[in-house]
């Protein structure tokens, strides 16, 4: 481990990328509070560093208390507390907005330096409930932590992503696979190079900007799609469905998709001309064809047996 640099506080930090800054801030030599709504699933990140280096606890980012606990005395925040669906109206502005400005306001306070990942598509007035509340956290993170560095990156890929990986168990099962505006294009971009970015925004350099993180690639979802079938091996039919069908499929209960998911998918999710990215923090990302195969391989016909893709 390195040397100490004194305590890191991560809020979702059990999350897909939470758990691969948690591992570069313990081995960078922080002590890291682990952030979570779930401290028992959570206990998966204490290996990562030495005994008792990373400490799971519980703060969700709608309890003032327990967040002022979880930032006290700490050197850095990290905030990367999200959900991609609401279980009840409101959880995205409760979540993405309130509770990241309640994060941005407590880390001020205690003089931490803060980095906030939100997403690209941010926008206070998107008509995807999503993308707004992602704006509006942003406002709200700028006006209690000016100094604050924003990180808005594409669609996060890797070995626990929930694209590839969602698409590929379905592509095991049936012979169809259904998307919505399949000419949308995204740049997708490897968690491990997001993860590196967070680190590099904490420094002093980074402060009071906005990155937006796309891979080297920007292809369309059907592209996407059709590569890790490629991948796969796997003889799929990719039918883009028709808008009206989708939104109907989405309005049934444990459809898988959303209204809300359908809008977000009408737009390109790709970095912005002139926007500062990766290029201005140092970092090459991976190309999709150097990562993807080594975590897809799984669902091959040749590959592992069906039960451990859906263990997986």
């Amino acid at each position: 481990m390195g040397a100490a640099h004194g305590i890191a506080t991560v809020f979702g930090a059990s999350g897909f990328l939470g758990r691969h800054i948690v591992q570069r801030l313990a081995e960078a030599g922080y002590r890291v509070r682990a952030a979570v709504r779930d401290v028992e699933g959570a206990k998966f990140l204490k290996p990562m560093g030495d005994v008792g280096q990373v400490a799971p606890l519980y703060a969700p980012v709608s309890d003032e208390a327990a967040c002022m606990r979880a930032i006290e005395g700490a050197q850095i925040v990290i905030n990367l507390a999200g959900i991609l669906a609401e279980s009840r109206t409101g959880d995205f502005g409760r979540t993405h907005a309130q509770g990241a400005g309640r994060v941005a306001r407590l880390a001020y306070a205690a003089g931490a330096r803060l980095v906030h990942v939100s997403a690209i598509g941010a926008n206070p007035a998107s008509a995807s409930s999503y993308a707004r509340s992602k704006g509006e956290g942003e406002q709200a993170v700028r006006a209690a932590h000016p100094r604050a560095a924003i990180l808005r990156p594409s669609i996060v890929f890797g070995p626990q992503d929930e694209f590839f990986n969602r698409f590929a168990k379905m592509a095991v099962v049936s012979p169809i696979l259904p998307i919505v505006y399949g000419e949308t294009k995204f740049q997708p971009v490897f968690v491990g190079d997001v993860a590196d970015a967070a680190m590099l925004a904490l420094y002093p350099q980074a402060e009071g900007q906005i990155f937006e993180l796309g891979g080297p690639e920007q292809k369309s979802f059907r592209a996407l799609m059709r590569q890790m079938l490629d991948i796969i091996d796997r003889d799929c039919w990719i039918w883009d469905m028709p808008v009206g069908l989708a939104r109907l499929i989405a309005s049934l209960p444990m459809a898988g998709l959303t209204g809300d998911q359908i809008i977000l998918l009408a737009s390109d999710n790709v970095v912005a001309p002139g926007a500062l990215g990766f290029e201005t923090l140092g970092i090459a990302p991976k190309r999709l064809d150097l990562i993807l195969p080594g975590y897809l391989q799984r669902y091959r016909a040749t590959g592992r047996r069906h039960a451990d893709i859906f263990n997986y």
